[in-house]
């Protein structure tokens, strides 16, 4: 039995180069849709709850995308399939985004957009950890972390360019997006297609059988025990969230607490009931999708876990920053909030630049990290970079100059490509190569859960103690940032799982 043999660099260069693609949707998506928003006529406190369709998205398609791509073999291979088909659907996304005609359509084609983004994006995770062996995984994540890097530079700064370079308009009449934004967005909806066109047509997949053997292979020079499969059913674990879930909407009317809130208790009760169903099929002898994605959840690798809470406290801050940097540099910045001003249109324009800044240090600190790796150790080189993280949104309530807030996106560059690369690395060896799709998917899934937290609760913090400063979100991000990297030294990727 062998293991896979080493690829070469451009055989990694090809696998990886869709990820510019979709970085550069996402990054449109993260850099524009709040200003959509706020054109479209969205208070400040309704955008956390606008934004929630992209994390909710999340939660439900990647797992279920994992799964499947798990179990699907084509004329086109395993992954490439869903590559395809969801680089057409982003395509046509992003190409409707911008011209929608209301606030809440707008809403809706993010729900789109997402869903979207996120069939095209989880299984090149999965097709990293396919085509790559251990020891040339970093590296294959690595290269991720690098094209996202570039391809956001780009796309974050597209607005800008449009407007600073072409002539094209940035402003527009009140309700109406400006070009800048309309015609990046149809630039980005061409740059993704052919993007993750090149790695379907450039790239191949082992068949099932071959990664059946090669995992053999690495089992065998590497046992690693799965946990198995719990006999029992979920019914009091899924009472207790039950429970809690609905205890928590209770609480949330007796006090009056903002409605967004509702959101995390309905998401608990959610989730007890779906750990009744899954118990009663698992009664009927009945092992259908969702059985199986429960079961999996319950037995995930011991690293996962660990790395699940890293992965928690490592997006939140992210979520933060996405949310309420163009609402913070507008108002503490450019000392505006009306989205009909210059004042407003330049400090949104700037924020762009300022998201290619942060994306464009990413991409030289991915090739860098490996460095710092082995001058430390995976779990140190992460909590370095996270700190670096912290540092650069602490930078934004005390620089007062726009024209220097680069400078703090030096430490976020950093942190967003630590956060981008290792925790996969530490992941994608403790994942069995059968269940390597689900398992990211699954993944996914706290990174979704503090982007929920975040929509949920930011708005309600931010008004309540801080009388609705948005600067303030990005502090509470820098905090998260510093307690992720606490306990990310306490990661131990060398544990025999249970």
């Amino acid at each position: 039995m062998q293991t896979k043999p080493n690829l070469s660099f451009w055989q990694i260069w090809n696998m990886c180069f869709g990820f510019f693609g979709i970085q550069f949707g996402f990054a449109l998506q993260n850099g524009n849709v709040s200003r959509i928003f706020q054109t479209l006529g969205a208070d400040m406190d309704q955008i956390p709850i606008l934004w929630i369709a992209a994390p909710l998205t999340g939660l439900l398609v990647q797992p279920i995308i994992g799964h499947f791509s798990d179990k699907t073999w084509t004329k086109l291979g395993r992954r490439r399939p869903f590559f395809l088909y969801g680089a057409l659907a982003t395509t046509a996304a992003l190409f409707f985004m911008p011209n929608s005609p209301s606030l809440w359509i707008a809403a809706g084609m993010l729900w789109l957009l997402d869903a979207a983004i996120n069939v095209t994006m989880e299984p090149f995770r999965a097709f990293v950890g396919d085509n790559l062996n251990k020891q040339q995984r970093p590296t294959g994540f690595a290269m991720q972390s690098f094209f996202i890097g570039v391809g956001a530079v780009v796309a974050s700064a597209l607005p800008w360019m449009m407007s600073n370079w072409f002539g094209v308009s940035n402003t527009a009449a009140e309700g109406v997006i400006p070009d800048s934004v309309v015609f990046s967005f149809y630039a980005g909806g061409a740059v993704l297609f052919l993007s993750v066109g090149w790695t379907i047509i450039s790239s191949k997949e082992y068949s099932p059988e071959q990664l059946a053997a090669f995992d053999a292979a690495e089992q065998a020079a590497q046992p690693v025990a799965e946990r198995a499969t719990p006999a029992a059913n979920y019914w009091r674990s899924g009472a207790v969230a039950v429970v809690v879930g609905v205890a928590a909407m209770i609480a949330v009317a007796s006090a009056q607490l903002d409605k967004q809130l509702y959101l995390l208790g309905a998401l608990i009760a959610s989730f007890g009931v779906l750990q009744w169903l899954a118990s009663w099929f698992k009664q009927q002898q009945n092992r259908n999708m969702l059985v199986q994605l429960v079961d999996d959840l319950f037995t995930m690798p011991s690293t996962m876990r660990q790395l699940a809470i890293v992965q928690f406290f490592s997006w939140f801050p992210l979520f933060a920053m996405w949310i309420y940097t163009t609402a913070a540099v507008t108002s503490y910045h450019y000392g505006t909030t009306d989205t009909t001003s210059v004042a407003y249109n330049d400090g949104a324009d700037w924020v762009g630049v300022l998201f290619a800044v942060y994306n464009g240090f990413a991409a030289i600190a991915a090739l860098l990290i490996p460095l710092l790796v082995k001058a430390t150790s995976t779990q140190k080189a992460h909590a370095i970079n996270l700190c670096c993280g912290a540092l650069g949104l602490f930078a934004f309530f005390f620089i007062k100059d726009p024209a220097l807030l680069w400078i703090p996106m030096i430490g976020i560059g950093i942190a967003w490509a630590s956060i981008l690369s290792l925790p996969y690395a530490m992941l994608s060896n403790c994942l069995p190569a059968n269940k390597m799709g689900v398992y990211m998917g699954m993944f996914n899934i706290f990174i979704v859960l503090p982007q929920l937290l975040a929509a949920a609760i930011l708005g309600s913090l931010v008004g309540y103690f801080f009388q609705g400063q948005a600067i303030y979100a990005l502090a509470i991000g820098g905090v998260s940032y510093i307690i992720a990297a606490l306990y990310v030294l306490r990661v131990k990727t060398d544990l025999v799982q249970e």
